[in-house]
């Protein structure tokens, strides 16, 4: 079975980096509500504050 992996809109990464950033989400929290891993969030808003 192969899987695929999503894709996301530079716009979706900008939205959930500044929940965390902006709005004061925890990490985890707004993760979760975005469906997608912490890990994955903590890499965007690396990668947004090395930009």
């Amino acid at each position: 079975m192969e899987t695929t992996r999503r894709q996301y809109t530079a716009e979706f990464k900008r939205d959930a980096v500044a929940l965390v950033l902006e709005h004061g989400y925890a990490m985890t929290v707004a993760a979760q509500n975005l469906g997608i891993t912490a890990k994955l969030l903590s890499r965007w808003k690396g990668e947004h504050l090395h930009h």
